[in-house]
């Protein structure tokens, strides 16, 4: 029988996440195997205890923080068995690694993939740069080993059908990228992805792999101003390949399409020094592409949308990475040091909206009178403001802001929440997104699939 560790210098270092929410929890269980995994959990729906699921804590939502009860850590789950397989525990970018040193290749890149877990990211659906041409982690798994939190073993496929009795919410998810709610799944492959750890524990994958690419040119292009940057990203992504979509002929074909304000660019000067003074945003470009690099193309679009061409990094060589990757590493780290400055957390929102809608959000993003860093994927329409409070009163209003912000994506067709899930933080915007017949929806569900509300509890809804 597993036995549990109560040890508080132990408990201590598990008990917080990425979102900076502290928690509490009476034991520990780190499973060596699904075996175990179910022995705990059928344990805990005896006892009408909490369990929560908890793997590298990269979350910022609260998701991995405990409300009291026991942890659960799959970090020993951590066996890649085959090229196409893995336990959930495993290090993504360590497997990612793994399989492109054989030239195969799992595109979902979540910005935390060399700290996340794979089976975390499978449980938030997660995303990430390249999920412009790729889609999130969703289309990228073929199978799973789940634990129920009645202790119960299953092997999923979208060949399995979802055992009778489990009402499945059938509701219209927003048609952009998304990771809010549960899935109106017809299969229980489908359902298990993105639902945050509240129905399943995921202890094993097969996953989709495809030949690594190869080759990539990176570029780093900067812009005069928002109006300029916008007609070059909606020329980029013209009849290119997106999820269910084929490249269309003379596509200039990005696989990611990045963007950073003048906001940003100002911490990017600050390690960067001959960044462009008169830059007031920049795009972080991929391209996939065979034989000679695509440079020419890009560079005429560059001129004729009016970038400011000349300053354009293109990484052809080691010394250009390096600048390139020094650009882009310089937003997060100076967003982290202003954070600690500032001694207020940040809120940062992760909504998205349609491809119509873009402007409209940025122009909001834009019209928001405080400290503020935005960046992120905006090929997908999926930015992240990130406001920086310097006060418990500014906080207040940061977080009022914020609210407003996610009702004015939804009213646009948009999410609360693209790639980071819900979790414990974001249920009310979750309500407010899919109304209270949807929620309630959500709740039979999760009352079918763990009858003691044991699993996740707290996490993206909540009992009543």
């Amino acid at each position: 029988m597993i036995q549990p560790i109560t040890d508080p210098a132990v408990l201590e270092g598990y008990l917080s996440d990425a979102s900076n929410t502290r928690g509490r929890a009476e034991a520990l269980f780190r499973p060596r195997d699904a075996e175990e995994v179910a022995e705990v959990l059928a344990r805990a729906q005896a006892e009408g205890m909490p369990v929560t699921v908890t793997a590298q804590r990269t979350s910022t939502t609260g998701a991995s923080v405990p409300e009291g009860g026991w942890l659960l850590s799959t970090e020993r789950l951590n066996a890649v068995l085959a090229p196409d397989r893995a336990q959930g525990g495993v290090i993504l970018g360590q497997y990612q690694d793994q399989v492109e040193a054989a030239g195969l290749f799992f595109p979902p890149d979540p910005t935390s993939r060399h700290e996340c877990s794979l089976g975390a990211a499978i449980a938030c659906n997660a995303s990430g740069a390249r999920s412009f041409r790729y889609g999130p982690t969703r289309p990228w798994v073929e199978e799973l080993q789940l634990v129920t939190p009645t202790g119960q073993l299953l092997r999923a496929t979208r060949s399995t059908p979802i055992p009778d009795g489990w009402p499945v919410p059938r509701w219209a998810e927003p048609a952009v990228k998304t990771a809010a709610g549960y899935a109106p799944a017809d299969n229980l492959l489908d359902l298990a992805i993105g639902q945050e750890g509240t129905l399943f524990v995921i202890t094993e994958a097969r996953l989709r792999l495809i030949p690594l690419p190869g080759a990539v040119l990176s570029l780093i292009a900067y812009f005069p101003d928002l109006a300029s940057t916008l007609r070059f990203v909606e020329r980029a992504r013209r009849g290119a390949q997106r999820p269910g979509h084929l490249p269309e002929p003379g596509a200039l074909n990005p696989r990611a399409i990045e963007y950073y304000d003048h906001n940003a660019l100002e911490l990017v000067r600050a390690r960067v020094p001959d960044t462009p003074a008169l830059a007031r945003a920049a795009l972080f470009i991929e391209v996939e592409h065979e034989g000679e690099a695509p440079v020419e193309a890009w560079w005429e679009a560059l001129e004729e949308e009016g970038a400011l061409v000349e300053h354009t990094i293109v990484a052809t060589d080691e010394g250009a990475r390096r600048k390139l990757l020094a650009v882009r590493h310089a937003v997060p780290a100076g967003v982290n040091e202003r954070v600690v400055h500032n001694g207020m957390p940040k809120v940062g929102t992760d909504f998205a909206v349609p491809d119509a809608a873009l402007a409209e959000i940025m122009a909001a993003y834009e019209a928001v009178d405080m400290d503020k860093i935005c960046f992120g994927h905006i090929g997908d329409n999926h930015l992240h403001l990130n406001l920086l409070p310097t006060d418990a009163a500014e906080l207040g209003r940061a977080r009022q802001i914020y609210r407003e912000l996610a009702l004015q994506a939804v009213a646009l067709g948009g999410t609360v929440s693209a790639e980071h899930g819900i979790g414990k933080l974001k249920r009310a915007l979750l309500a407010e997104m899919v109304g209270p017949e949807v929620l309630e929806d959500f709740r039979a569900l999760k009352r079918a699939v763990d009858p003691g509300w044991v699993l996740g509890r707290g996490t993206m809804i909540a009992e009543r």
